[in-house]
């Protein structure tokens, strides 16, 4: 990637940080004070050796070593107060970066969770914003020091002797020379390091996510050297990155280290010759010494700054992913919601087709049952989706209550739009915390109408601690049914106009699957409700079916019609029928 690119990478990180210029501005003037006082101690040193020790000045002296002690206690403090301050607002900038990568992912379509492994979202969201973290707490701050150091050296180096300095910068071109070589190929390396570090990430988070099964298939061994491969991947690629790091780092350094051995030549034969006093030297020394720290300091900030561009790059690589779902610049508030749905002439396409739809014409009057059935790929979840506008239809409309959804407020569609899934997501919470999850301020006794509407309740008092109950990552305490049952409690609460049960009750038995609906009849009545479903005795509960065949709308009607002559419809469920 050219640096044109990368710099405006860096361009777009500064906007991070100028809400926060004003907090920066006493932190970099500390530092500078710091750096400056520091300056001084090597110009102590030309007047201890020539005006002190050579010219028998003990008063002068005692002065002059005590300003030795002073001065390094006083610039200590200051860089550990302004160290301390800057690392405070450089973690709140670097939340702020995580903060809108994290918003960005809610903005995202199902689509984009569907090709994009967990495992490389969450090193960019945590490794690759923690890595510039790490470079940014300890170059940037340092950064204004080396350079305030730097310049302030020269000046003093040609001010003690020009010639030395001259002799000094001899060895200066090729050092910058390799830092530019090593760098430019140890970025490449360091994006390869986090690529690999994701591909570990994703591994683990799956096969832990999968570990039954992994143990269920006798897979155990062949999962150790899939992680053994992976790892040896990324050791590779991070002693790599390591050589290069040290090449990039340590081999302009060397360089610039023998420049030290011909200043000790050079000047200590101008003293010898007595064409400089050895306070001088020794002065020249000193700052010297003190240049090679900034310039190594530098060097380093260089080649720091080439892994917090691989970061930055992967960072803005999500950023610059365009949400398939934007709200409208000015969008219509949805004061009362009826429940009215009605698709237009409705298209959408995945990839591979399969799930879509093809010009889909549906009216749901509020407060009706309607059932959708249809074979797996037929584009019932789609319809989920879509009203609940987590996608966009490609061509088409999709009205609420006679508004496109489109131009609604996003937080008014999915206030009014509910939908459980057939595998609902539960925190690790209890199952009070989890069914309140839609209605954070919901009372106790809402929280047990909710439950007993789900027809959880009876459950719930046989659990250790009832509803306070923990119910372990992605609810694995509980059975498939019982999450469902969990998320359809969750849905009462939430108290939508439309309720879409997509395919909720697909783990129930019949009788927890009669509970639910006898809850459903008693606080749903009267609100939209579409039930996706392949249960023949669940579409029967609707008022009316639609049927679904590769997109389109081949059927509808109420389900004893469609019993006895809808061709579809008995189709899909002729071993039931048949029973």
């Amino acid at each position: 990637m050219s640096g044109r690119i990368l710099d405006a990478h860096f361009r777009r990180a500064i906007a991070y940080v100028r809400p926060y210029i004003g907090a920066l501005v006493p932190v970099v003037v500390l530092s500078l004070a710091s750096t400056g006082l520091s300056l001084l101690l090597p110009w102590l040193s030309k007047t201890l050796v020539d005006d002190a020790i050579l010219a028998g000045d003990f008063p002068l002296l005692l002065r002059l070593v005590g300003l030795f002690v002073a001065i390094p206690i006083f610039s200590f403090g200051l860089n550990v107060f302004s160290g301390m301050r800057y690392t405070r607002v450089s973690a709140d900038i670097l939340f702020d970066m995580r903060l809108e990568l994290y918003r960005h992912l809610q903005r995202l379509s199902p689509r984009y969770y569907a090709r994009t492994p967990l495992g490389d979202l969450v090193s960019r969201i945590n490794g690759d914003i923690g890595e510039i973290q790490r470079v940014v707490s300890e170059a940037a701050l340092a950064w204004f020091g080396q350079v305030v150091a730097l310049v302030g050296t020269v000046v003093l180096l040609v001010a003690l002797d020009g010639q030395l300095f001259l002799v000094s910068l001899l060895v200066l071109p090729p050092s910058l020379v390799a830092l530019v070589r090593y760098r430019r190929r140890l970025e490449a390396r360091v994006t390869t390091l986090r690529e690999r570090s994701a591909e570990i990430g994703t591994f683990l988070i799956e096969t832990l996510q999968g570990m039954r099964t992994v143990v269920g298939a006798n897979a155990q061994g062949r999962e150790v050297e899939r992680f053994r491969a992976r790892n040896d991947s990324f050791v590779e690629a991070l002693l790599s990155m390591r050589l290069f790091t040290y090449l990039a780092g340590g081999l302009p350094g060397l360089l610039l280290g023998t420049g030290t051995s011909l200043v000790f030549l050079y000047g200590g034969w101008r003293v010898i010759e007595q064409s400089m006093t050895l306070g001088t030297l020794v002065a020249f020394m000193a700052y010297q010494a003190r240049l090679m720290g900034p310039v190594q300091g530098l060097m380093g900030i260089y080649t720091n700054l080439a892994t917090a561009r691989a970061s930055l790059v992967r960072v803005h690589d999500v950023l610059d992913t365009e949400p398939d779902v934007v709200e409208a610049a000015e969008p219509i508030a949805l004061d009362a919601c009826k429940g009215e749905i009605r698709l237009e002439d409705v298209h959408f396409a995945f990839g591979d087709r399969r799930g879509g739809l093809e010009g889909i014409d549906l009216e749901i009057a509020a407060g009706r049952r309607v059932a959708i059935v249809g074979s797996s790929g037929s584009g019932k979840s789609t319809l989920a989706d879509l009203l609940s506008r987590l996608v966009d239809p490609a061509r088409g409309r999709v009205l609420l209550d006679g508004t496109d959804l489109r131009a609604l407020a996003l937080d008014d569609v999915r206030s009014a739009v509910f939908v459980v899934e057939q595998d609902p997501f539960l925190f690790h919470a209890s199952v009070a915390d989890n069914v309140r999850y839609a209605r954070p301020d919901a009372d106790t006794d809402a929280i047990a109408r909710a439950l007993e509407a789900a027809g959880l309740r009876d459950f719930v008092d046989t659990l250790p601690d009832g509803p306070d109950t923990i119910v372990g990552e992605r609810g694995r305490t509980l059975s498939a049914g019982e999450r469902q049952r969990v998320a359809i409690a969750r849905a009462f609460l939430a108290d939508p106009a439309v309720l879409v049960l997509d395919e909720a009750t697909g783990a129930l038995d019949p009788s927890s699957e009669a509970a639910v609906l006898d809850g459903y009849d008693r606080v749903m009545r009267g609100r939209t409700t579409i039930l996706i479903t392949h249960r023949l005795d669940l579409a029967r509960q609707a008022e009316r079916v639609v049927v679904l065949e590769e997109g389109r709308i081949v059927e509808d009607g109420p389900p004893d019609t469609l019993e006895s002559t809808g061709r579809a419809f008995r189709d899909l469920f002729l071993d039931v029928l048949a029973g």
